[in-house]
């Protein structure tokens, strides 16, 4: 049984319906709503314009060159950076009438960046950012509340990150995600499940439809289920080549679930933009990985988190692949494989990507070459490189301010004294 005449998807449903109903279990229409007569009455308006705000007196830290400069001001309009230097240096007249944020004896990064994280509701949206990251990207949602979130952000910036959103994970087996969008209905009979080539370009034609950013896919089964063999493969290259085509022919890129190192392989070569999780990747996949520009995304903080489960069988899972993994991001950065930072957060927690950062450097990466994992490398695999990941003009207004030097103690950036998000001043919680 097939899906090959089935009629393509509808994009009449991408505003009306499935992405209402999205925004309803994400929480999203309700935060909308209470924060609108607010949105009227502010510099934003209705278009979601970011704030006017100066943050000076901190130390900035610029993750594409390595420059520290003291006594710095970032000056923002209209959530946009619209001059950041020394004092003495700055070359533009401080506005008066601004708000501003003072940041003596601070430091201060461009707002990071979290490649892999499951945005389900705007509660979790909003402690992404409370957390530090002012831009992500979505490993998908089972019911398209990832885009509501990507319209939350673009409304209401302080209230969640600027996202790239995945929609629905193109899998074998699509469980209650069936009911995610009408057009994806045809699909329920399939003895087989998302396997053939039909099937499979229909689920990311249907994503694309709704308004998907970038199509999510896997090669093995999953780590975090005890009963699943993370080494057993669920696609092969032709099928994981179906996927990538189908996103291709819609401008988008793909990023794949993967353990094992034959899976890597053959997502790698089928074309995929970015590896995710990748324990037993290997150095023949690595080398392809650096000839074609793919992406690295090792979500280690994930794989820790395995390793302090109840359960036993996923605590000795994260104990045996964590180190390993650390292995794999050492030679990946040593062969010049471009690295991004990823929780990969979900089920209603939200981990600090400062943790993985962390968890870089702990693997054999320098301070600031751990720090760029979650800024300039992520914002370039996002495709936010001249939006997000440094505080330079004509960058997003995204701030974070720490208390401590992070070239010394990467800890610091797990624990954010303030966030800026578009030029809004985040009140980040007593700890």
């Amino acid at each position: 049984m097939c899906v090959e005449n089935t009629p393509p998807p509808s994009g009449r449903l991408t505003r009306r319906g499935v992405l209402a109903g999205a925004a309803a279990l994400a929480g999203t229409s309700a935060v909308l709503a209470q924060a609108a007569p607010a949105a009227q009455a502010s510099s934003r308006g209705a278009s979601g314009r970011g704030g006017d705000l100066v943050v000076e007196g901190g130390t900035l830290l610029d993750p594409l060159t390595g420059e520290v400069t003291e006594d710095a001001v970032v000056i923002i309009t209209g959530g946009v950076v619209r001059a950041a230097g020394a004092r003495n240096r700055l070359g533009t007249r401080v506005p008066s009438g601004v708000p501003v944020l003072r940041a003596d004896g601070q430091w201060l990064l461009p707002g990071l960046v979290d490649a892999h994280i499951h945005l389900n509701t705007a509660a979790e949206a909003r402690d992404a950012v409370l957390k530090g990251a002012t831009s992500a990207r979505s490993g998908s949602t089972n019911f398209y509340q990832d885009i509501a979130v990507r319209e939350l952000a673009r409304q209401a910036p302080e209230r969640a990150p600027r996202l790239r959103a995945a929609g629905i994970f193109v899998t074998p087996d699509l469980g209650d995600t069936i009911l995610a969008d009408p057009d994806l209905a045809p699909l329920a009979r399939l003895r087989d499940g998302v396997r053939s080539p039909e099937a499979l370009r229909r689920v990311v034609e249907v994503n694309l439809a709704r308004g998907a950013d970038t199509v999510k896919t896997r090669v093995n089964e999953r780590a975090g289920l005890p009963e699943q063999d993370p080494l057993v493969q669920v696609y092969d290259h032709e099928q994981l080549s179906a996927i990538v085509a189908a996103a291709r022919r819609g401008g988008k890129g793909v990023l794949c679930h993967s353990y094992s190192e034959k899976g890597c392989h053959d997502a790698v070569t089928a074309g995929i933009r970015s590896l995710e999780h990748g324990a037993f990747v290997g150095e023949r996949t690595l080398r392809e990985m650096r000839r074609r520009g793919t992406y690295f995304t090792p979500t280690l903080t994930a794989i820790a988190g395995l390793a302090e489960s109840p359960d036993p069988v996923l605590a000795e899972r994260g104990r045996t692949y964590l180190p390993v993994l650390k292995r794999a991001v050492l030679a990946a950065h040593e062969l010049g494989v471009p690295l991004a930072a990823g929780t990969d957060s979900s089920g209603g927690t939200v981990d600090p990507i400062g943790r993985e950062v962390e968890l870089m450097h702990a693997a054999g990466l320098s301070a600031l070459d751990a720090i760029r994992t979650a800024t300039t490398g992520a914002a370039r695999l996002l495709g936010f490189d001249a939006t997000a990941g440094r505080l330079a003009r004509g960058f997003a207004g995204d701030v974070l301010v720490v208390d401590g030097d992070p070239l010394a103690d990467l800890g610091v950036l797990s624990r954010p004294a303030r966030v800026v998000r578009a030029g809004f001043p985040v009140p980040v919680p007593a700890a």
